[in-house]
């Protein structure tokens, strides 16, 4: 009798080690796959930006709106999530994500080759360029890449300006963030700035915030893309997002709003 009583413990201490091995297993595999699901269980989609009219700036009432942070909040609504965004160093994105800290960055991002290696990347879903920022009332000295050369550029640090002035051995100075390099143009604490066409054409000219500040050089073509951490499964769900957003004229409907449809990729 007390033989049978020690093996039938022995069987369920046994299967009692089986089944929490088993679940461990689970929940590990789960959490380590995918992404999504952990965006998910936690209810939040904490979107990485820096302050970039149009993709990302704030309205007098303080609420991030642009291209990308109204297209990142229905994105977010798609997999059942409310959506945050915060500010960060444009240099560190990609530890914020790998320290999970955020979830993605999207804001206006270049798909570099830097950029691709380090990130898991969605499709690109917008036309840009580098331009060079100047005062307008001394443009007409400035439309060859050859006249740039005396002058001293404010452009973002870690971003595709700071690359194109590197590449054409431009003289520069590394700034927080591309609105920061126009504020120093506009200053006069630097001749030039370097940074996204499409910022450039919101930010800058008659009736904008910089009025006297204008663009002329285009330096390089580029696109854009959102990135997420290396293998996660939330740049294949944004992909079907976009995919789906496109056909049914949402995302259109977002880029006309902020006056850049002309430069949205076909998805």
């Amino acid at each position: 009798m007390k033989k049978k009583n020690l093996l039938a413990l022995l069987l369920a201490l046994c299967l009692c080690f089986a089944l929490t091995a088993c679940s461990g297993s689970g929940d590990g595999d789960s959490s380590d796959e995918s992404d999504l699901a952990y965006v998910q269980e936690k209810g939040t989609l904490v979107v990485g930006i820096t302050e970039f009219e149009p993709m990302d700036y704030q309205d007098a009432d303080g609420n991030w709106i642009g291209f990308d942070a109204d297209a990142a909040t229905a994105f977010a609504e798609s997999i059942g999530v409310d959506v945050e965004f915060q500010v960060i160093d444009w240099d560190n994105k990609v530890l914020e994500l790998d320290g999970k800290t955020i979830d993605v960055v999207w804001n206006g991002m270049t798909l570099t080759d830097e950029v691709l290696s380090a990130m898991e990347c969605s499709n690109a879903y917008f036309n840009n360029a580098q331009v060079v920022i100047v005062s307008a009332d001394v443009a007409d000295q400035y439309q060859t890449v050859d006249s740039l050369s005396e002058l001293t550029f404010a452009v973002e640090s870690g971003s595709a300006g700071e690359e194109q002035a590197e590449e054409y051995g431009l003289t520069y100075t590394s700034v927080q963030d591309q609105a920061t390099a126009l504020l120093e143009v506009s200053s006069g604490t630097a001749d030039a700035a370097i940074i996204d066409f499409l910022m450039a054409a919101a930010m800058t000219g008659e009736g904008t915030s910089y009025a006297d500040l204008t663009y002329t050089v285009s330096l390089n073509s580029e696109e854009y893309g959102v990135g997420f951490r290396k293998d996660s499964d939330l740049a294949e769900a944004l992909n079907t997002f976009f995919s789906e957003a496109y056909a049914d004229g949402t995302l259109q409907e977002i880029a006309e709003t902020y006056g850049i449809a002309d430069m949205l990729i076909e998805q």
